[in-house]
């Protein structure tokens, strides 16, 4: 019978630290140890392994090849399973700590995460939430190659292997400069501004969503700007540069530069995009994203804020 690889679990972990970071010197700050001891660590996980896990480039860092990629995704779920063996052995299982990976998209997360932390931290004070701040199809790639145990995110082209919970829809609205005409309207029809400028919130699969809602209602929109920001695309509606859809409310009128927008409910039927937890299929749920879930569902439950 061939002899297994001797490695250690010291081995593993700067290897994971190393490939999160895609850097021996930043892994080493984060270890607080030498960066020759996570390189030597690696190369020795390489040799007993019989396989090369990083291409390393002298200018821009490291790059995982394509066994490092898969060795990084199930050594991270073996290292979160090993953990709560270990809380397990030791008397410790009804006490969440080490650390939870988060996901979270970029546009939900000023709404959200902020809330979610802070009870997490009383809830758990030994539990360190590590967050990642993506779009959509960043998202799909953190949970499946396991970068992220659990992801707070809309329902967007997530695909399939991906399970999700829902917690709340955010219905559209549509942003309109406060000075604009149908500002203080109480409503408006999306057919009344079809021959208005728009501020597209330009991110994957969500332009997709707002461009669709137009096209249904029989506008196509003329955008004017284009912006991956949020609260970019606030400040241009605010200094009268087009109309824009949002999902989000802020709890404030105001913007950066000092501009106003005005917040106006849209007529007619404009589906609102599902807030989910997702998860991958494939991976255990472990105790801590576990903790995430619990505390995400409560926010949202005392939000008031139904599923549709």
């Amino acid at each position: 019978m061939p002899r297994q690889p001797d490695v250690t679990l010291i081995q593993l972990r700067y290897f994971v630290t190393a490939a999160t970071h895609l850097s021996m010197t930043k892994a080493a700050e984060e270890l607080h140890i030498a960066q020759s001891a996570v390189s030597a660590a690696v190369s020795q996980l390489e040799h007993q392994i019989g396989t090369q896990l990083f291409i390393r480039h002298r200018a821009r860092g490291l790059a995982l090849t394509a066994a490092g990629e898969e060795m990084l995704r199930d050594t991270r779920r073996l290292l979160d399973h090993l953990d709560e063996v270990l809380d397990v052995a030791s008397g410790h299982v009804d006490r969440i700590r080490g650390r939870v990976r988060l996901a979270c998209f970029v546009t939900l997360g000023p709404f959200v995460l902020p809330r979610l932390i802070a009870e997490l931290g009383k809830q758990h004070p030994d539990l360190q939430v590590d967050v990642i701040e993506t779009e959509a199809h960043a998202m799909r790639a953190a949970l499946r190659n396991g970068s992220a145990e659990v992801a707070l995110t809309y329902d967007l082209g997530l695909g399939g292997g991906i399970e999700t919970e829902m917690l709340a829809v955010a219905p559209p609205y549509v942003a309109l400069a406060r000075d604009h005409p149908l500002a203080d309207s109480g409503g408006v029809e999306l057919t009344q501004l079809a021959d208005e400028p728009m501020v597209l919130l330009d991110l994957p699969e969500s332009r997709d969503y707002f461009e669709n809602m137009l096209l249904a209602a029989g506008v196509t929109p003329k955008i004017r700007y284009r912006s991956a920001s949020y609260e970019t695309v606030r400040g241009l509606v605010a200094r009268g540069h087009g109309y824009s859809i949002l999902n989000q409310r802020p709890a404030s009128d105001g913007t950066y530069d000092g501009g106003k927008v005005a917040v106006v409910p849209i007529k007619g039927d404009a589906p609102g995009l599902p807030i989910v937890l997702a998860r991958s299929a494939a991976v255990r749920m472990t105790a801590r994203a576990r903790a995430v879930t619990l505390a995400a569902r409560a926010i949202f439950a005392s939000m008031h804020t139904p599923p549709e």
